[in-house]
Order: structure tokens, then C-alpha cells, then sequence
């Protein structure tokens, strides 16, 4: 196994725990489970790894974008729109 540091060969896992879970909630998860042919405590780890890898929403990357593809205001993104349509 590859390690990007030395400390990370020596982290310990952390023990989570979620409190006052509302029954038809914990029924929900109980049933991805089940259906997943998992544990819920594999469900719940495999929804974790699933979405604390997710790239987050970033609103300043994507005006930057948006303004590296030359649009400063909605008015031209609609326009551009606009010419595009009409010179089918």
C-alpha cells in the first residue's frame, strides 16, 4: 500500500456516531442497505466515501469560467443564446 506521507501510514480511524436520527430516516437507510446487499454500517461507509470525495461547488470558479468564456453579464449569455438559435 502506498502512502502519500509517513503520518498517513499512522492515522487511526475515527468513530463517528449521529444521534436523534428520525425513524423514517433510519428505516430509509435501513432499506438502501438492504437493497445494496450491504450493513448499514456499510451503506453509511459507502455513501461517506461517496460524497466527502465530491469536488464541492465553487460559485468564484465557476464566474471565473464564465467570464474566461468572455461572458460578463447574464444579458450576453442570453444573447449568445439568442444568435445561436436563430442562425439554425
Amino acid at each position: 500500500m502506498y502512502y502519500d506521507s509517513i503520518l498517513e501510514a499512522f492515522q487511526m480511524p475515527v468513530n463517528l456516531s449521529i444521534k436523534d436520527v428520525p425513524d423514517d430516516i433510519a428505516e430509509a437507510l435501513r432499506q438502501r442497505a438492504q437493497r445494496n446487499h450491504r450493513s448499514l454500517q456499510g451503506e453509511l461507509m459507502a455513501m461517506l466515501e461517496v460524497h466527502a470525495r465530491e469536488r464541492p461547488f465553487r460559485a468564484m470558479e465557476l464566474l471565473a469560467a464564465a467570464r474566461e468564456a468572455g461572458l460578463s453579464s447574464p444579458n450576453e449569455s442570453v444573447q449568445m443564446v439568442r444568435e445561436d438559435r436563430d442562425s439554425r
